[in-house]
């Protein structure tokens, strides 16, 4: 799956892999990136390999909750009022660009994922299963923007930045076919059945006792630092335990080292840290992390 996906999204196999990860792991993606740098052929690629029902949300400052979760319109004294779902009811939605949207349409999104369901005209509506959403933000524009509040950055397992790629990977890019032809001929690897059942598989990857108090002593040395304004929470503990199950899961491993845990921390946790006077933290912030805390 990995080496199919990666003919398409060239030179990006380790966050390729980290998307995946945070997929089977059942959590959500946010990508920091500025535009023409696959973010849409990333979600479709996803989606095809792994058989979702795919949609896609431009948000805009004028985009409205129900143009996200749907609405109830009366078609008649007979039939009465008939929900017409919204593309949230897909079971992969990209939501691009989604600090262009007002507050509210972002939190009628941000607590669909939470909760995998919505409430419309008082009525309890159930998503999709699988359901993930990968929401993108172009970093370099500010005006006409509503960035996240941290509160919201935190229900995103992971955060990633897909980067330009390598001379070669670019020459790579520029020499072959086009990725929607590719896309086109791309068969799915499963169905989305079957994504569930490995959902329910890595979360039954093995971790020691070992393991979970390495997690713990990384979340709580967040905690501890001075150079931080607030440490980690316990929802940001369990993300980084869910994640390197999954990560275990991909070496096809039925257990968790700490080399796993190291590999997803950087996705996991750089966007829920904020320096004592609010800066996002560094890569190399977030990596001094790891080698102050001692590895079982």
């Amino acid at each position: 799956m990995q080496q199919r996906a990666n003919e398409i999204i060239v030179g990006k196999q380790h966050q390729l892999k980290l998307a995946t990860a945070c997929l089977i792991a059942g959590g959500h993606l946010l990508i920091d990136d500025v535009p023409g740098m696959g973010k849409t052929t990333l979600a479709h690629t996803l989606a095809r390999l792994f058989g979702l029902e795919f949609s896609r949300v431009q948000f805009t400052s004028d985009l409205l909750p129900a143009d996200i979760l749907g609405v109830s319109v009366f078609e008649g004294a007979d039939t009465g009022f008939v929900f017409h779902p919204g593309p949230v009811f897909s079971q992969l939605v990209l939501a691009d660009e989604v600090n262009r949207a007002s507050p509210k349409t972002q939190s009628a999104l941000l607590e669909a994922m939470e909760e995998g369901q919505v409430t419309i005209d008082g009525v309890t509506r159930t998503l999709p299963a699988p359901f993930f959403v990968i929401a993108t933000q172009n970093p370099g524009e500010q005006v006409g923007t509503f960035p996240l509040p941290e509160s919201q950055l935190d229900r995103f397992m992971m955060r990633l930045e897909l980067g330009y790629p390598s001379a070669a990977a670019e020459l790579d890019l520029l020499a072959g076919r086009s990725r929607r032809s590719m896309l086109e001929e791309l068969s799915p690897v499963g169905q989305a059945e079957q994504l569930v059942a490995v959902q329910r598989q890595v979360e039954l990857i093995n971790t020691s006792e070992a393991l979970l108090r390495y997690v713990l002593d990384l979340i709580r040395a967040t905690r501890a630092s001075t150079e931080l304004r607030d440490g980690l929470s316990p929802r940001a503990g369990l993300a980084l335990k869910r994640a390197a199950q999954a990560w275990a899961y991909m070496d096809a491993r039925d257990y968790v080292l700490p080399e796993d845990v190291q590999a997803v921390f950087a996705a996991v946790v750089a966007h829920r840290l904020r320096t004592a006077d609010r800066r996002p933290l560094s890569a190399e912030a977030v990596l001094g992390i790891v080698e102050h805390v001692a590895i079982p």
